[in-house]
């Protein structure tokens, strides 16, 4: 009882402590795992583990093959969470550098890894491109703690999120299938029997994932299932999917709920986000009791194993030629400028996937006698270590060095989608600022998506927008919403992380012509709230410029639009062409110089000076 406790009490623990390092979990549950396992034996009394999962096979927490069960039940349901994060739409528009990285990169990694770890250890074949199968993933879990707080080109940081994610069921599929392949083969050659085996995962993996994931989703649309039960059902059903796969094709089940994963992310299913936030705080509790107690599992003979130059050659061979050859080949012809990809050749860490079906595979073959199979475990952990502690230390300093650091994070992010949003959101991307709009309004999302607007469908009560490494180049706040309680809560939650340049809302109806309750952070004007702006958007649904000729005459046509409610000011556009958000208090910082522009929102002005609208909301 005291080692299942304190299994969940350290994992959590380290979670908390990544969060607050900024570091990606598995390095900590991997390092506690460690130090309560293998290393536990050097400083112990009677030299036994703190946490011993498996004691001479048959006692332990997990006596006999129960952690063989334990690991593949977590990894099938963190497998369906992953599957569900997957979208059809977002495969289409991550462009051809994502698709090459998923399949020519996973070429060149399972190819190049395996034929490095055969010469290099004198591992069989079989072994050999199963340790590179194993190692093709990186995975979001990883690779989103690391970029969380480098502020990169959205290009950089796209790519690295979406093959993290797009990338896990595929090395799982890859290594699933070489596993199936050695298993059969064994003893008797690679022979017809293999080929049918490797059918079957293939036949019974897709066929039970698309038939329980539309049968699922079926009974959840038609309310079979009480709410309060929701989650709880749909997670009995992913593992009755896998363990029925399982039954009719031997290791097909995470197959079949990648495969189910995929099919539910891409339907039209009302609860979908419930689930998915079920799934992952379900997935974090399972990482962190999976990496410690794999760790855990590990002994010091498996250390000393890999206690040589050969491990840190193959480790250099990996990290240094094998992954900076996958993305160059595959980014070979794109507008990725060569620092990125060197940038994005550098970034890639192992994670929950690779360790966690190591263990899996590798005890596996182990007890049945596959001759090398004692490397698998060791030299997967030793990868996932390795290039989570080396890029969590130095992806900064590395972005830094080759250029592809912002210095200035001038992307601007508005919370609230609606037609006056998307009017200024387009406005701007018009003018070459980075624009993402947040919304739980799934209709205004896909207005501003339709005008060619980065738009995320987004609580801003949770923390998954915090989360989102898309935003890492935003420098500016603009709160745009009807509701001025949500525009508060948006400035003090969100000004120090997304407007460090300047966070903005817009002033309440009781702000409104009161120059003493003028807030410091209000937007645009101090007489007009979100009812006009939204009036003045319904009948002139255009913004223009106006040239000005000095600060009394910015002076001048700003007093005209606070006498006028169909003209409203919004930026002042200087003559290098950078946009100046106008604060309701006036202050601008800068001096005005003839040639630069006044941008407003609503009907021309009656002056020669007046430039025609130039986008129309839609």
């Amino acid at each position: 009882m005291l080692e299942l406790a304190g299994i969940i009490i350290l994992g959590i623990i380290a979670q908390w402590v990544a969060w607050r390092l900024k570091l990606p979990a598995i390095l900590p549950l991997i390092l506690i795992g460690l130090l309560v396992g293998p290393i536990a034996t050097l400083y112990t009394d009677d030299g036994h583990k703190l946490i011993e999962p498996i004691w001479n096979g048959t006692s332990g927490l997990f006596p006999g093959e129960g952690l063989y069960y334990f690991v593949s039940l977590a990894i099938s349901i963190i497998l369906f969470e992953g599957g569900l994060t997957l979208k059809r739409s977002e495969i289409r528009n991550v462009g051809p550098v994502i698709t090459k990285l998923i399949t020519l990169g996973s070429v060149v990694t399972f190819f190049g890894a395996g034929l490095a770890a055969h010469y290099i250890f004198g591992l069989s074949w079989q072994i050999s491109f199963l340790f590179s199968a194993l190692i093709i993933v990186t995975g979001p879990t990883v690779i989103t703690p690391i970029l969380r707080n480098i502020p990169l080109k959205k290009d950089v940081s796209t790519v690295l999120k979406w093959e993290g994610i797009l990338i896990d069921p595929i090395g799982a599929l890859a290594a699933v299938l070489v596993f199936e392949f050695i298993s059969v083969g064994e003893g008797q050659g690679y022979t017809q029997t293999a080929l049918i085996e490797f059918g079957k995962i293939l036949l019974f993996g897709f066929s039970f994932g698309f038939t329980f994931a539309h049968a699922l989703t079926f009974v959840i649309k038609k309310n079979y299932v009480p709410h309060y039960l929701l989650n709880v059902a749909s997670l009995s059903v992913v593992l009755l999917v896998f363990v029925m796969s399982d039954v009719f094709a031997h290791e097909s089940g995470l197959l079949a709920v990648v495969v189910m994963g995929m099919v539910m992310g891409n339907t039209d299913l009302p609860n979908i986000k419930e689930l998915l936030y079920f799934k992952e705080s379900l997935s974090v509790l399972l990482i962190s009791i999976l990496f410690i107690l794999l760790s855990a599992n590990i002994n010091m003979e498996d250390l000393k194993l890999i206690y040589n130059w050969e491990t840190a050659g193959l480790f250099a061979i990996i990290v240094f030629v094998i992954r900076p050859l996958g993305v160059f080949l595959s980014a070979a012809g794109s507008n990725l400028k060569f620092n990125e990809k060197m940038f994005i050749g550098w970034v890639g860490p192992r994670g929950i996937v690779a360790a966690g079906i190591a263990s899996l595979f590798g005890s596996k073959l182990l007890a049945n006698g596959e001759p090398g199979a004692e490397y698998i475990t060791p030299l997967v952990f030793m990868i996932v270590l390795g290039t989570v502690l080396l890029n969590a230390t130095t992806a900064r300093f590395f972005a830094k060095a080759i250029g592809v650091f912002l210095s200035k994070s001038d992307g601007i992010l508005i919370i609230g989608a609606s037609k006056l949003s998307r009017l200024i959101g387009a406005y701007l991307h018009q003018n070459n600022r980075n624009v993402v709009l947040v919304d739980n309004n799934r209709n205004n999302i896909e207005k501003a998506q339709k005008l060619g607007l980065e738009a995320l469908s987004a609580n801003i009560y949770s923390d998954n927008l915090s989360d989102n490494i898309e935003l890492n180049d935003v420098g500016y706040l603009m709160a745009l919403t009807g509701n001025p309680d949500i525009n508060q809560f948006a400035i003090n939650r969100f000004k120090d992380q997304f407007g460090e340049n300047g966070s903005f809302r817009l002033v309440s109806s009781e702000e409104m012509n009161n120059p003493d309750n003028n807030p410091k952070e209000g937007l645009f004007s101090n007489t007009d709230d979100f009812v006009k702006l939204m009036e003045t958007v319904r009948k002139y649904p255009s913004i223009n410029e106006i040239l000005l000729k000095d600060g009394k005459h910015y002076k001048d046509l700003i007093g005209i639009t606070m006498a006028d409610d169909n003209i409203i000011p919004l930026f002042l556009k200087t003559t290098e062409g950078a946009l100046k958000i106008i604060a309701s208090s006036g202050n601008l910082g800068q001096e005005i110089t003839e040639g630069a522009k006044l941008v407003y929102l609503g009907k021309v002005f009656d002056q020669e000076e007046a430039v025609p609208p130039i986008q129309q909301a839609k």
